[in-house]
């Protein structure tokens, strides 16, 4: 079986590869041995398994897509434009339909076990996403007294992980994230 769906990846792979289309692809081999493979994996067992080529040319985006949502996030619960858009932009890059290695989920990359507290039905309609980012990132906000930096770090590794430490933990991950989203939204603010 594993041979078969070896061979079976491997032309995929041709295929995908020779029309200049690229995608990380994760294995997963479930308890009767079957061989899974996926570019969007939907559990912590998929291990990465072939990783994407970077692109070349960097895709224009249009950032001014979602600002109708935005600004009705803005306004019913009290977080920033800005810092709105600088959290989509880091988390998804404006893509509606952007999956993580962890199963985080569109605009603003909300955990499937947050969807239910968040009111999300569906993570990749962009309403319902930024709407449940937003709510997310007012609680955390509160929850940390609105220090910026502790909120962001906790929607990025979690409030345990921010908890557990008192500051921002010490990820490599999540300490680059906060400077990427303080950097974009101190961009979007002054623009």
């Amino acid at each position: 079986m594993l041979k078969r769906t070896g061979i079976i990846l491997i032309i995929i792979l041709s295929i995908v590869y020779s029309n200049g289309a690229f995608a990380d692809i994760y294995m997963y081999i479930d308890s009767s041995g079957t061989v899974n493979f996926t570019n969007t994996p939907t559990s912590s067992g998929y291990k990465l398994y072939i990783k994407e080529k970077p692109k070349k040319i960097k895709q224009q985006i249009n950032t001014k897509k979602y600002d109708s949502i935005i600004k009705k996030a803005q306004k019913k619960y009290g977080v920033e434009f800005s810092l709105i858009k600088a959290v989509i932009h880091v988390e998804s890059y404006f893509n509606p339909k952007a999956v993580s290695k962890k199963g985080a989920r569109g605009l603003m990359q909300i955990m499937p076990d947050n969807y239910k507290n968040l009111l999300v039905k569906d993570p990749f309609n962009p309403s319902q996403n930024i709407m449940a980012g937003t709510l997310y990132l007012q609680r955390l906000l509160r929850r940390y007294e609105y220090k910026l930096p502790l909120a962001l770090a906790a929607y990025n590794a979690g409030p345990v992980a921010v908890d557990r430490y008192q500051r921002i933990p010490p990820y490599k991950e999540t300490q680059d994230y906060v400077r990427k989203v303080m950097k974009t939204y101190s961009r979007y603010k002054s623009s």
